[in-house]
């Protein structure tokens, strides 16, 4: 994501008519988490991967990255990183040159105990609104939403939440391979259809993102040919922003790829397990949320949440 995307949303207002779609809460508390001033993505990673070596060998470096769900580029910059401090130790394989076995050092071994406490601590920081029983609920049911394979790998809150955002991001958009489309197309284009025409502050403050991310998703769908730029008859100085013909054909596709998401995500998280996790992310967003920018279903026709 770019760096406009990475800070789109607005603190203090949640759309309602979003808030059924689980992948859409992980996003803003995702952002919650992002926001906060101690701790980064990579301190997590760091922790996950040195976990992951406490009790052998890794063989292959491109498995581990695998296994724990990132990305290959990012997994070379967080072994670089380790390596650098002496807390890994990188080889060459022996049944494979192309290979490297991920060692944990001695170094390693030491520090991470003091590593744990700490995102341990920032986890109980961000959790802080739940009870010890919700928490663990929120990682069990955010563990189901990650490959099979790197379920038992991960650990702590603050990742899983990261992990299965961005695992939700690429599924949806995985449905819309080829299109041109991506799932995060479907907010402003049917806020459009239901209350377009309209400026693109409006657009803004109905889906609760900042004036760059707004300028940045009009720009791609008017690209695109999805949205134009009119004038707003109420205000000919500024320029009114409604949806193309093209635009509601293309809203459709969307709005199939985002039923199918969401049925993958009710069939990922077991029964009754949606509705959990959707109270709990609502709990963990309640103290930052006033109110609702987006009060009706901006398409009925999407009843599955996800």
């Amino acid at each position: 994501m770019t760096p406009t995307e990475e800070t789109a949303e607005v603190p203090g207002v949640l759309p309602k008519s979003l808030t059924d779609f689980i992948g859409y809460l992980l996003r803003r508390v995702y952002a919650q988490f992002s926001a906060t001033a101690d701790g980064t993505d990579a301190d997590s990673r760091d922790v996950l991967v040195l976990d992951a070596l406490t009790g052998h060998d890794w063989a292959s470096q491109l498995d581990l990255a695998e296994r724990l769900g990132i990305n290959r580029t990012i997994m070379v910059s967080v072994i670089d990183r380790l390596e650098a401090r002496g807390e890994v130790r990188r080889t060459r394989n022996p049944d494979n040159r192309r290979q490297y076995v991920l060692s944990l050092t001695d170094t390693g071994r030491r520090t991470l105990h003091a590593r744990r406490r700490a995102v341990a601590e920032r986890d109980a920081r961000l959790t802080a609104v739940l009870t010890p029983k919700e928490t663990a609920r929120l990682d069990e049911l955010l563990a189901r939403l990650l490959p099979e394979p790197a379920q038992p790998l991960v650990q702590g809150t603050e990742y899983l939440v990261a992990q299965a955002h961005h695992r939700l991001r690429r599924h949806g958009d995985d449905k819309l391979a080829g299109t041109g489309l991506r799932v995060r197309h479907y907010g402003p284009l049917s806020a459009l259809q239901a209350f377009g025409p309209c400026s693109q502050q409006r657009l803004a403050e109905l889906l609760a993102i900042t004036g760059p991310a707004a300028s940045q998703l009009v720009d791609e769908l008017v690209r695109l040919h999805l949205v134009r730029r009119g004038r707003d008859p109420h205000d000919r100085r500024r320029y009114a922003l409604e949806v193309t013909g093209l635009g509601r054909e293309k809203l459709g596709v969307v709005a199939r790829a985002v039923a199918e998401l969401a049925a993958d995500v009710a069939r990922m998280l077991g029964p009754e397990g949606e509705e959990e996790l959707r109270a709990i992310l609502l709990k963990l967003l309640a103290p930052t949320h006033s109110g609702a920018a987006f009060t009706e279903n901006t398409n009925p026709s999407v009843s599955a949440r996800g």
